[in-house]
């Protein structure tokens, strides 16, 4: 089937109802009755959470990327990432991408604008994620939020893909933004 062409529903899965199981500020947790286009019902497991936005930051020569270095208590690794967070009730997702590269780094980036979006668990969860690139920056000569970084730095574009293989970003934001960087700059 050519991308243009409209589905045929065929495939789309019916929800019968949904009970909610937990909800927070942060996370909504509910069971779907679900019935599969073959007749087969089941209960699925459904996570919603607030839109995060994270800012890939590249330097006015466009070779380095401004990452943090932090702690990921869940899974007890250290790891690399791009400055972000969850977006704010009523807030602009740029504002959001400016905010969170200033707090997490204390580097303003010049200018703002998305580069991508994407769900990372599209069977699961509903939790859209904004990537945001930014244009430049200078540094505001306020600290870094202890709570969210151990280290700032500015990565060189080169070394990033053997810090992907190696295991050092792993998050999916940082990886998605990063490859779309590499993939299209």
């Amino acid at each position: 089937m050519a991308a243009e062409e409209t589905p045929t529903e065929l495939t789309r899965w019916t929800i019968h109802g949904e009970r909610l199981v937990d909800d927070t500020r942060k996370l909504n947790v509910s069971i779907a009755h679900v019935e599969l286009p073959d007749g087969v019902h089941f209960e699925q497991w459904v996570l919603r959470m607030p839109k995060a936005v994270m800012t890939l930051v590249l330097d006015d020569a466009r070779d380095h990327v401004l990452m943090i270095y932090r702690h990921r208590w869940i899974m007890d690794r250290w790891t690399w990432e791009l400055p972000g967070g969850y977006l704010d009730p009523d807030e602009d997702p740029a504002d959001c991408a400016m905010r969170e590269a200033i707090e997490e780094t204390g580097w303003k980036p010049r200018s703002v604008e998305l580069l991508t979006t994407f769900q990372p668990l599209t069977g699961t969860a509903d939790f859209e994620n904004l990537i945001y690139v930014g244009h430049g920056a200078e540094n505001t000569g306020q600290q870094a939020d202890i709570n969210e970084a151990e280290r700032v730095a500015w990565i060189p574009l080169a070394k990033i893909k053997d810090m992907l293989a190696g295991g050092e970003i792993i998050g999916a934001a940082a990886q998605i933004g990063l490859l779309h960087v590499l993939a299209f700059r």
